[in-house]
């Protein structure tokens, strides 16, 4: 299931990477899911590349993202669902690769690969395999306090039985992070499977993605404190409190990570990126971290004063 919305420039490959892996129409259902998007006609480009192979299903206004996924779970039809998003993409072998864990650990509720990151350049386009989780194939019996740490992996990764669907519903909550929330539900109820090969690409911050969006309107600083609130109520009660300060200190370490490279085109996103990480967690490293990026933004505006190319 492809839900899309206003990323026609991303969507072919999408498409592309799932018709080279086909199984056939009697093994694997292909359906694009347009939140009414505006930047094209995805009806003639979903008909063109598919030839009839792919099915298509338009709402009639925009619904949002989450009761897109939702239309996409109650329309797919088979046994193992596979939410990608229209700018990602999976690499060849990637469905050959979910039904061996699926058939090696048939007690899997969920099954999902290692993800390269798809980092624009103006170059071009850089693959950037992620570290493994671990090193070898199997069940990740500890996926669930790992989640709480951190988000673990993209959506495009994720294959879910249809049965656990079913069993725990759809997506909820928040805009940014909602994946992070499934799979953290996913993991306190059943077995995870995991393949350390990078099958799943995930385009990293690309300028139309609902993550962008987030968190140039720092709202991923708030959707992620809920996250990790909501996910904190799935663990043993005596790991919650450690276990989400080190959830907060993380993530505040991402924003600054952030901040720090939005301040040369962004500003204002960085600096709600700053102030985010710094309500998050008072740990010294973020203080610090912090201080010298504030610092450099000062010294880079005193800079930009006191050059006479820049007066009028």
């Amino acid at each position: 299931m492809i839900p899309t919305y206003n990323c026609t420039p991303y969507l072919a490959e999408a498409i592309n990477s799932v018709l080279m892996q086909d199984m056939g129409e009697e093994n694997m259902q292909i359906e694009v899911v347009d939140d009414a998007s505006t930047d094209a006609d995805v009806a003639q480009l979903v008909a063109t590349l598919g030839k009839g192979r792919i099915r298509y299903f338009r709402q009639v206004a925009n619904v949002g993202s989450l009761r897109n996924f939702e239309t996409c779970l109650n329309r797919s039809q088979g046994q193992w669902v596979h939410l990608l998003h229209g700018d990602d993409r999976v690499a060849p072998g990637f469905y050959t690769e979910i039904a061996t864990l699926f058939h090696q650990y048939p007690e899997a509720g969920a099954a999902f690969t290692n993800t390269a990151n798809l980092q624009m350049h103006a170059t071009g386009v850089e693959v950037k395999d992620r570290p493994p989780i671990v090193p070898k194939a199997g069940l990740l019996p500890d996926l669930l306090l790992r989640l709480a740490e951190g988000q673990q992996l993209e959506t495009p990764s994720m294959v879910v039985k249809r049965s656990v669907y079913e069993q725990l519903g759809g997506f909820f909550a928040v805009h940014y992070g909602e994946d992070w929330i499934m799979w953290a539900r996913i993991a306190a109820h059943f077995p995870v499977a995991y393949s350390p090969k990078c099958l799943a690409h995930y385009r990293y911050l690309n300028n139309t993605s609902i993550t962008h969006h987030s968190i140039r309107e720092g709202q991923n600083v708030r959707d992620i404190t809920k996250v990790l609130t909501i996910i904190n109520q799935y663990l043993p009660v005596e790991h919650r409190k450690r276990l989400k300060a080190i959830g907060l200190r993380n993530y505040a370490y991402y924003c600054l990570s952030l901040s720090e490279g939005l301040s040369a085109t962004d500003k204002r996103a960085a600096i709600k990126q700053l102030r985010g990480a710094l309500k998050m967690s008072q740990h010294s490293g973020i203080i610090l971290w912090s201080l010298k990026i504030y610092l450099k933004t000062l010294l880079n505006f005193k800079r930009l004063k006191l050059d006479p190319s820049n007066s009028q």
